[in-house]
Order: C-alpha cells, then structure tokens, then sequence
C-alpha cells in the first residue's frame, strides 16, 4: 500500500468498535489521527495508547448531531495537524428498535439526528476544509448491511443507514471532480459492542441457527477487518474507487 505517513485523519464514534479500529489501523501506517466521540474519557484513553505506541493522535469531544460540535471537530483538527486527509463517519447507534405503530418521534429523530444528520454535517465541514486547502481527500461513510435491507422494528436504523447510500453517492458526484473521493463500507455482522447489545436481545440461539449459517464465513468480523476496508479506500490504491459502496460482511447479503 502507498507510504501514507503523514497524512492526518478524522474519525468519529473513535471511542470504541470499527472507529477505534480504524484508528489504531491509521495511526500504525502513521497517519495523523484526530479522535471524536461523545465519550471523553474513552478517547483520551485510546489517545495515550496510540501514542504509546509511537503513533500520534488528538482528541476533542463531539455529539456529531450537533453542527457547530461538528464544526469544532474539524476546526480542532486543522489546528492541531494543519489539514485534513481523511474523514471516517462512523458514529453511529441503534436506538430503539420498536414496531412502526410503537416508534415515537424521540426515537426516530435520535437515530437520523446520529445516523444520517451526523454524516451530512461531518462531510459538510470535512468538505470545505479540505476544499480550502487544495490537497483532495477521501471520505469514507460507514453504513451497514441495514443499508441495503431492513428487518422487522428496525425502520428507523435502516432508514437513516439506507439514506446514508444515496448521500455518499451524492456527494460523491458533488465533490469527485474536485479530488475528493466519497465512498461507503456497509459492514455486516461486526464483533462489536453494539453488535453485542443486539446479540443479547436477540439471544445467540436465533444468531447459530438463522444469522450464521447465512454468512459464507460462518462468524462474525473483526472491527480489524472492517478497518482496513476503510485505509484502502482512503489510499491512493483506491484512487479510481468514488461513489461507491462497499459490502463487507462475510457473503451474508450475496445470499438474499
């Protein structure tokens, strides 16, 4: 893979799951990492052990459903690092799952505030930073198998991960002519905290005899796996590679 020393990233959800992930996976190519999450305390923890490990990174609290935290996210980068290469929209949360005659109005407004809100106004000031300095970039959404499909009391986690497709496509064509290339990874089943939550309401029998078995894999991935999906479309391997949306989630769609 090209030498992306240097380059500096954001990523949002950091904290924990895909985004720590990722992170770590940046910083060991060294890549200048930027840290944004709702939780301090987690970030400033994942802050001291990439450096520890020789990496370098900042941090900054951010409710990325909120502009003008969005807005600081980036402006703290610039001024720590100079620039932005690199934009990981991940944050991300379930909320509640209810059917559609149940789900209130708090719950969907939370799940699109987060979900979809959030990666518009991330990109909207990832954009224009990486506009005005002249140097392109890459953005790399993060949406879900949910991107594609949904599931039974789950209209509004797919809904927002649905519109997350035709956003990036969006921007994508918005933004390619111009050097900056905007794609998607769509994970399945991740070994996550959130993916565990789900677990336990689900319960593990119905993921061993209904989830599992649909996965060409027949496990779950690692955030590790997902992470380095996400550094490959921010090379400049991928430099041919915009608007586009990439599955990784062991075969488990390819069956439907």
């Amino acid at each position: 893979m090209p030498n992306m020393s240097g380059k500096v990233a954001l990523i949002t959800g950091a904290n924990s799951g895909i985004g720590r992930a990722t992170a770590e996976a940046f910083a060991a190519k060294g890549v200048l990492v930027s840290l944004a999450a709702r939780r301090e305390d987690e970030l400033a923890n994942l802050a001291a052990r990439i450096q520890a490990q020789g990496g370098t990174a900042t941090y900054v609290r951010t409710d990325v459903s909120v502009a003008k935290d969005v807005e600081h996210m980036v402006a703290h980068t610039i001024d720590t690092f100079g620039h932005v290469d690199y934009a990981i929209n991940n944050a991300g949360i379930e909320g509640r799952f209810a059917g559609i005659t149940d789900l209130n109005e708090e719950d969907w407004d939370q799940v699109l505030d987060i979900n979809l809100k959030g990666t518009f106004l991330g990109m909207k000031y990832q954009a224009r930073s990486m506009l005005a300095g002249g140097r392109g970039g890459a953005i790399v959404n993060v949406g879900s198998i949910n991107s594609l499909f949904g599931f039974p009391t789950g209209s509004a986690y797919a809904a927002a991960k649905h519109g997350l497709v035709g956003l990036t496509s969006s921007v994508s064509a918005e933004l390619a002519p111009q050097g900056i290339r905007v794609n998607i990874v769509c994970p399945g089943f991740i070994d996550t905290p959130m993916h565990r939550r789900l677990r336990g309401i689900v319960g593990d029998e119905v993921y061993e005899k209904a989830v599992f078995p649909r996965v060409h894999a027949r496990r779950a991935g690692r955030p590790e796996e997902i992470a380095q999906a996400i550094v490959f479309l921010c090379s400049d391997e991928a430099s041919y590679i915009t608007g586009a949306t990439l599955t990784s989630d062991g075969g488990y769609t390819s069956t439907f």
